[in-house]
């Protein structure tokens, strides 16, 4: 699949995203361990997120739905997840990888988990190192790729375990297999990340003690079912947050966006750019805070990024490179290696494609620094990476010709109505079936 874009246009009206992606991978996860029946509301039917509840039926979970974002889990508690018949495979989402090897590694099961060609390419010895110290045994193919097999018979101990970098999964994990290993399991993590794992465990009435960067349970406990809304996720909202930032004429408001304090570098980088936004009924739904974003057209200046917004905001980086393009002066980035393995190395995809478009970009090892300019015209090669596809979608509003971007099948992944949704808000955006 592909997109074609017409330049120029306007974003005005009002929409709501798709539900949260992170918020709902957890919501499978910890209802299919839960005791008793969680409805969810809002669950984002993307293909990364059915991963994880094709993963969880393959373990003995009933899973009702999704049918119009509403899933009905019947939970089996702790103890009573089944070993899967076939290898799990997580598709392209990372989410699913990470935190369900803490999941197979804590209940004990024998389970090889797999997934696409992007996903097979990704470290994941960033888990398996903690999981092995916790006493998992669990082979991979060179470097930690997987597919990952982890062996059934090794019960775990609690560790304290000071993560290496910032990263949600690896936290989220750790703190998951910690529900069934013997003693108290601690992370304490370099920088912020987001923190919807240890909400959730909170809303499920599991124990948990989250103070500054350290989050500690005992293993043990019991999950007990509740009810869960999704809110909007805020990484499939920014792609229009932008949108309504760079394009003239632009009044956009996004409703029910999940604004969770971990999660919000996206507003707070595009406001020290100059953006026009503003938070409109802010209240707390699930223990998640939530708010309508309205956004209108500013000329937006480059800047340098703070380094401690950087892990708040690393989902969305690819569409505030956009921004930096279109903004007046020059942007920096620093301190974001870990763009570099996400479905792509996204610093370079990036830079290769604002190459195209006519826009300097110096790819730095941690980061890059992109001068704003005008954009022209070109083909975009995604690298199968979605946030790359529709991020390149989004400059066609301030492009000079007509955009065509390659390889967008992957968008479904994570942001399935994307392509309508930008349409019904005034993007010039043809879908093409790529054979032309």
């Amino acid at each position: 699949m592909e997109f074609k874009l017409l330049p120029g246009g306007s974003i005005v009206g009002e929409a709501r995203v798709a539900g949260d992606k992170s918020i709902s991978h957890r919501s499978i996860m910890f209802a299919s361990i839960a005791e008793g029946t969680t409805h969810i509301k809002g669950f984002l039917e993307g293909e990364d997120a059915l991963a994880t509840v094709a993963a969880f039926r393959a373990m003995g979970v009933r899973i009702d739905g999704p049918q119009d974002g509403e899933v009905v889990v019947h939970g089996v508690g702790l103890n009573g997840l089944k070993t899967p018949e076939a290898p799990l495979d997580m598709g392209n989402s990372g989410t699913s990888m990470r935190l369900i090897s803490g999941i197979v590694a804590g209940a004990g099961l024998e389970a090889t988990l797999t997934g696409d060609v992007s996903l097979c390419k990704r470290p994941m010895g960033r888990v398996i190192n903690p999981l092995t110290e916790m006493g998992a045994r669990i082979d991979s193919e060179e470097q930690g790729r997987p597919p990952l097999r982890i062996h059934a018979g090794y019960p775990l101990n609690g560790i304290d375990y000071e993560l290496p970098m910032a990263s949600a999964q690896v936290k989220s994990c750790v703190l998951l297999a910690g529900l069934w290993a013997q003693g108290r399991t601690s992370t304490k993590e370099p920088a912020p990340t987001r923190d919807h794992t240890e909400r959730m465990l909170k809303g499920f009435g599991y124990p948990i003690v989250h103070q500054g960067d350290r989050a500690s349970l005992e293993g043990g406990h019991v999950l007990r079912a509740c009810d869960i809304e999704i809110p909007a996720d805020i990484s499939s909202a920014a792609f229009f947050m932008v949108a309504a930032s760079i394009a003239p004429g632009s009044d956009l408001t996004l409703s029910h966006v999940g604004i969770n304090p971990t999660r919000v570098g996206v507003i707070n980088i595009l406001r020290l750019m100059g953006a026009d936004i503003e938070l409109l009924n802010e209240r707390e739904i699930g223990g998640e805070p939530v708010a309508d974003i309205r956004v209108r057209y500013a000329e937006l200046q480059g800047i340098e990024i703070p380094e401690e917004q950087v892990p708040l905001a690393i989902d969305e980086f690819p569409v505030l490179f956009i921004a930096a393009a279109c903004a007046k002066g020059r942007t920096v980035l620093r301190g974001a290696e870990e763009l570099r393995v996400k479905e792509s190395d996204r610093i370079a995809s990036m830079a290769e494609g604002l190459a195209t478009l006519g826009i300097h970009a110096e790819v730095l090892e941690d980061g890059i620094i992109i001068d704003g300019g005008s954009m022209g015209s070109g083909t975009i090669n995604t690298y199968h990476d979605h946030r790359i596809a529709m991020s390149f979608a989004i400059a066609a509003l301030r492009a000079e010709g007509e955009i065509r971007v390659l390889e967008c099948d992957p968008v479904a992944t994570s942001f399935p109505n994307f392509d309508a949704i930008a349409r019904g808000l005034g993007l010039q955006i043809t879908t093409l079936d790529g054979e032309e």
